[in-house]
């Protein structure tokens, strides 16, 4: 499991990823675990809550935050998306391998930067979006961490990977953005591209 360190799917959008990322720990072996976030919304208009039920606001994954039901195994590589730590490097972006999962905390073995295989816990703690559409204020406490086994194309920036998949059910924003998928890998040997054919592309 280690080399997943240096491999990873990069897709041009969110719903793609997470898709894959899933899909990829039921292939993991080990038992998975569940934990759930506490979620809460802050309105202008107070009455207006009462709009919005709990089952709804569950449902929702801004850009940048943690699913309301987050799945994780050991052995698990995950993306930090917070700035925990920067001179202990766990930065947002910084990827990590789970080694122990407990019910309050996660035991995980950084897997890059100048203080990789260094072990490190990561606690749940209260997110919000910082560029949501949505019309309340989302408070979401829950481990600030996605599945890294898939990426966005935007977030692999910086990143370098020995093995890079491309997966593009639809065309790329642009073409600065498939430039920097393609330049995540070391070598042109190392990618291979998943073309999805539809009238789009």
């Amino acid at each position: 499991m280690e080399n997943l360190s240096e491999k990873a799917i990069l897709c041009p959008k969110n719903e793609d990823f997470l898709k894959i990322n899933e899909q990829v720990l039921k292939q993991l072996p080990g038992q998975n675990k569940t934990y759930f976030s506490a979620d809460s919304i802050i309105c202008e208009d107070q009455e207006e809550q009462n709009n919005f039920p709990l089952d709804f606001i569950n449902t929702l994954i801004p850009s940048g935050m943690p699913p309301h039901e987050l799945n994780l195994k050991v052995g698990a590589v995950i993306m930090l998306l917070r700035n925990l730590n920067p001179s202990a490097g766990l930065c947002n972006g910084t990827r990590l391998i789970i080694r122990k999962l407990m019910p309050n905390v996660g035991d995980a073995e950084i897997l890059t930067g100048h203080t990789k295989r260094s072990r490190a816990f990561i606690p749940r703690i209260t997110l919000s979006p910082s560029d949501s559409h949505l019309p309340f204020q989302l408070k979401r406490r829950q481990f600030p961490i996605r599945l890294g086994f898939a990426m966005t194309i935007n977030k692999s920036q910086g990143q370098s990977l020995r093995k890079v998949g491309i997966y593009l059910p639809q065309p790329v924003f642009s073409h600065g953005m498939l430039y920097v998928a393609f330049s995540r890998a070391t070598s042109r040997r190392s990618v291979r591209v998943l073309v999805i054919d539809t009238k789009k592309q």
